[in-house]
């Protein structure tokens, strides 16, 4: 089972603490870090956030949220095996080319590390403030996956769609990574087809073992479609030590497929850093 944590980009007080958090992360074993995205917190929003019973994200406007990619590219030269991975980049509500040209930038400099977390995003003040219209995201994301890919084969790009006109361009470096992974966020139907249709990985939004086993059938059912098995596509889902003791829960975990637990700095107690330091005892190695 793989270990990772997140976030390594938000509420952070210093690039010394970036640093330090992912040389011992690194030291103890863990396989990834990850990162949140948000361009902006409004101070005030409609948008319910999906993840929480008050449909507010756990973070101010004034928490520091890093860009992921530049924590991710700063952390990448002061690393060598970590996976560095975005937990999620909302896709629909950037410029394609610019973050095809950036990712696999980005998996160049990490020599093959990227996990390409993507999304459709759910704050629509944000899309608003980016510009970008909040509707057919679902479907600007399709065709951003399609566009990108042309971009990262190395070939002349030729895509015209609704969302973009491109033509007889070539982009270097490609990732070193073929395919560069493209770990697919969401819980929703429509997310579940998107990861099976365009996923190598699944970023499962769960808290425990119970709901993600919940959301496997519709995933089963999505990878049918697409004739693919549910085994082609590593599950990342989130995991509090606190709350499922690691000798009892994550067999459970094995044996419903998922390959990444994820662990979320701020479940770690007051003293973060402290426990990152320990988990190389309090968790990895009661599941190796």
């Amino acid at each position: 089972m793989k270990i990772g944590l997140i976030p390594c980009n938000v509420g952070v007080a210093s690039i010394d603490m970036m640093v330090h958090m992912a040389k011992t992360a690194e030291a103890v074993g863990l396989e990834s870090l990850w990162t949140f995205e948000h361009a902006i917190v409004p101070v005030d929003y409609q948008s319910p956030y999906p993840y929480s019973a008050d449909g507010k994200m756990g973070v101010t406007p004034e928490t520091n949220f890093v860009d992921p990619l530049i924590a991710l590219a700063t952390l990448a030269a002061h690393t060598t095996t970590l996976r560095l991975g975005t937990g999620v980049n909302i896709l629909p509500q950037v410029n394609p080319l610019m973050l095809a040209k950036q990712a696999a930038s980005l998996d160049f400099v990490s020599q093959g590390r990227l996990l390409l977390g993507i999304g459709i995003g759910w704050l629509k003040e944000e899309f608003e403030a980016l510009g970008v219209p909040f509707e057919r995201r679902g479907a600007r994301f399709a065709d951003y996956v399609e566009a990108m890919r042309k971009v990262w084969s190395g070939e002349t790009v030729e895509h015209r769609s609704d969302f973009i006109q491109w033509t007889n361009f070539k982009s270097y470096p490609v990732p070193i990574q073929n395919p560069l992974p493209l770990v697919i966020g969401g819980s929703k139907k429509n997310a579940l087809r998107r990861v099976a249709r365009y996923g190598q990985g699944w970023y499962a939004p769960a808290a425990t073992v119970d709901q993600v086993a919940g959301m496997l059938p519709a995933l089963d059912e999505a990878c049918a479609a697409e004739g693919r098995a549910r085994s082609d596509i590593e599950i990342t889902t989130m995991y509090i030590p606190a709350m499922e003791p690691p000798a009892e829960t994550i067999p459970r975990y094995r044996d419903l497929g998922v390959g990444r637990l994820v662990i979320p700095l701020q479940a770690l107690g007051d003293n973060p850093m402290e426990a990152v330091e320990r988990l190389g005892d309090d968790v990895i190695a009661k599941i190796n």
